[in-house]
């Protein structure tokens, strides 16, 4: 059964909130080389927070490395690759695949919502609506991707728009419909959709707002009982239930539907462990790496409830609430 978040509730609440911040002495203590493992839809702010850090942190060099969350988590569980920061769109695909054999935590960050993009040569891009789109999505001239459920949050959020959309509308068989439509599109994350929507060989894809905000696309906004970003629908949008593949042969994983809330932790083997939490603590900074996030299109969630708080590193803390007090 999936772990449920009480902090999930008050992250828009407590996203505006700053933390008493402690000047670090910048490329003091630490050096080497920091290795990320990061959501897709991250790339472009980790990319900017990384050439941040590094020029505050002369001696440092910053390695990202892009992919779906869950073959991240995977890369670190399955393939024992050497990582300092391991940052996921889903904070639940740490829990269930890292924790607690390959780190004892996490820490949230930012929010998200789902959204469909496209562009001026997309097809019916003139007349899409928040009403109409589930019947010009599922026309035999009108083509979208998406990101494997299996690989990426994205993937398996968008089956929960399709079954979210399904009672919306009162479409039954909508998800149906649309998850077997064309599959030929379907990608490990949902950046590797862009460069197919650019040359027209789509027409929409199902997306992150942020991704959308970052690379200049029309998208369109969906309702908040659909979209997956207000924390007050989370009992609604649990009603959206996919199963994906486990990290353990015939064996799956049921995901629940839940408000995003993208997390990050440094597991257990990380190799520039001082380097990581410097990295990390730069990244939850309101006024460094989470003012990139929100420039980004992400807003910040830094100072949540955390139930992992007793076992977070003691320079994190303070970007973090006990849960249990």
């Amino acid at each position: 059964m999936i772990k449920q978040y009480k902090f999930l509730f008050l992250a828009v609440l407590l996203s505006c909130q700053s933390t008493t911040q402690k000047p670090r002495q910048s490329g003091q203590e630490i050096s080497g080389e920091i290795i990320i493992f990061h959501a897709g839809s991250l790339s472009v702010p980790f990319q900017q927070i990384a050439k941040a850090f590094e020029a505050e942190n002369p001696v440092m060099k910053v390695l990202l490395e892009s992919a779906g969350s869950v073959a991240s988590a995977r890369k670190i569980s399955d393939l024992k690759k050497p990582c300092d920061i391991m940052a996921s769109s889903d904070y639940k695909v740490i829990e269930e695949l890292l924790i607690p054999e390959y780190t004892g935590w996490h820490i949230p960050f930012a929010s998200n919502e789902m959204v469909i993009a496209f562009n001026d040569q997309s097809t019916g891009g003139e007349e899409i609506t928040s009403n109409n789109w589930p019947e010009l999505l599922g026309r035999d001239d009108v083509f979208f991707g998406r990101a494997d459920p299996n690989a990426d949050p994205c993937g398996y959020r968008t089956v929960m728009t399709f079954q979210l959309a399904g009672e919306h509308y009162k479409i039954p068989e909508l998800e149906q419909k649309l998850s077997s439509k064309d599959q030929k599109y379907i990608r490990p994350k949902e950046v590797d959709l862009l460069a197919l929507l650019e040359i027209s060989e789509i027409d929409y894809i199902f997306i992150y707002k942020s991704v959308a905000v970052q690379h200049k696309l029309k998208y369109l906004e969906l309702p908040q009982e659909i979209n997956l970003a207000n924390p007050a629908l989370d009992e609604h949008y649990r009603k959206a239930v996919v199963r994906i593949n486990s990290d353990k042969p015939g064996q799956t994983i049921e995901m629940t539907g839940e408000s995003m809330i993208y997390s990050a932790t440094i597991p257990d083997s990380a190799p520039n462990r001082k380097a990581a939490e410097a990295f990390m603590e730069f990244l939850l900074e309101k006024d460094k790496g989470m003012k990139i996030m929100e420039q980004c299109g992400q807003r910040s969630v830094v100072s949540a409830p955390n139930r992992y708080f007793a076992n977070l590193p003691p320079s994190l803390k303070r970007f973090a609430q006990d849960f249990t007090k």
